[in-house]
């Protein structure tokens, strides 16, 4: 019985691409400015060769890697979670999910209020933490729907859960979802609950994402196809609109993740475990606190030794990332378009060092190729 956990580091790029120019993100490299951070400790994945993978000029190679190792380039245009995880699972982007700098187009916010019973406020890019702040009382006294977006495609919906309740403000997003399609197809549509009082909102665990369904198949469709078990954990299953999935479990932070991830180690099960951790980027890099990256990628390093002790001999564990979000990157708050880590670590694995891949789809393709199926994706195997 063969399991592989794949583990999403949400946002940990090594590097800007050749093309990072065209989205403003010339410069960017996240994992180097959390690696300036006294905080930063990653013991367990400089053995595994992090520092070893192409690019990465920092740090301390290791003479004999313990996984194989690799760059890999997204070959979808865009930098975002959606566009990102759906590449790993094998399928390539060749437009730009839409995005909206200047706000959602007048009609389709009429529509919106018209089938909500609500109006908006907003309706333009803005911080999440910054826009409760600065629209929470307007929101309470009138009971409007705060409406924003962000750089990626988005659109988010934040009220105060003692004036919309969740289950009502879920249905709001289940109809944005429904507006939003054609040339509207963003992304996610993302509910935002918070409470408190003026002065100190904050957002609460009451977040829901609501994902466009991959626009063709994916790993995770020919791996629940052929039998196997397919188990997200964190918000793998939203990215996905469900699709490909045998088995789910949401959780609140990274915490929470690695947690459900020893859980799912201890289990039997024949197929894939895919977790996305998604407080590097959600909770440092989107707030450019590089102290907070490098502590909660310590974190991660300092349990990862716990999950190695599980693996069984045919156990598979790889590790990557989505895209970047530089929290060291002041000109910006938003991801990046980065180069992403990926380390391949087992019994059976040969520390080979693959280079510079030319998509994250050779993930997708690996994994089939481990479990020896064979599906209409993208990408080539790191086996073959």
């Amino acid at each position: 019985m063969k399991r592989i956990f794949l583990i999403v580091l949400d946002s940990v790029g090594i590097g800007a691409m050749g093309d990072a120019g065209e989205y403003g993100d010339l410069g960017t490299n996240t994992l180097h400015s959390a690696f300036r951070s006294p905080h930063f400790h990653m013991p367990n994945m400089k053995r595994l060769g992090l520092f070893n993978i192409d690019g990465i000029e920092y740090g301390d190679k290791v003479t004999m890697p313990q996984a194989a190792l690799a760059r890999m380039s997204e070959a979808s245009r865009g930098k975002d979670t959606i566009i990102g995880h759906w590449e790993i699972a094998g399928l390539i982007s060749a437009q730009p999910l839409p995005t909206y700098p200047e706000g959602f187009p007048a009609d389709l916010l009429e529509e919106f209020c018209r089938q909500t019973g609500r109006g908006y406020l907003c309706n333009r890019p803005y911080s999440g933490t910054e826009v409760i702040k600065d629209f929470g009382d307007e929101h309470l006294a009138t009971g409007r729907l705060i409406v924003y977006t962000s750089a990626d495609s988005v659109f988010q919906i934040a009220a105060h859960e003692d004036k919309v309740p969740l289950a009502e403000l879920y249905r709001y997003c289940e109809i944005a979802r429904d507006l939003l399609s054609g040339d509207h197809s963003v992304g996610r549509v993302i509910a935002r609950p918070f409470s408190g009082e003026s002065g100190d909102y904050r957002r609460t665990a009451g977040r829901h994402d609501y994902a466009l369904a991959p626009q063709g198949t994916t790993m995770l469709d020919v791996l629940k196809e052929a039998g196997k078990d397919v188990i997200g954990i964190g918000k793998i299953r939203d990215i996905f609109a469900g699709r490909g999935l045998t088995a789910h479990n949401y959780t609140k932070n990274n915490h929470d993740g690695m947690s459900a991830t020893i859980e799912c180690a201890d289990r039997e099960f024949d197929g894939l475990c895919f977790v996305n951790l998604v407080d590097f980027d959600m909770l440092f890099g989107h707030r450019n606190d590089i102290d907070g990256y490098a502590r909660a990628l310590s974190e991660f390093d300092q349990w990862l030794p716990e999950l190695q002790a599980k693996l069984r001999p045919e156990d598979l564990l790889m590790i990557t990332a989505d895209h970047g979000c530089d929290p060291g990157y002041l000109a910006s708050t938003d991801h990046s378009r980065e180069y992403t880590p990926l380390l391949v670590y087992g019994q059976a694995i040969k520390p080979v060092n693959y280079g510079t891949r030319t998509t994250f789809a050779d993930i997708g393709a690996t994994i089939l190729d481990y479990f020896d199926l064979d599906g209409p994706i993208a990408g080539t195997s790191l086996i073959s």
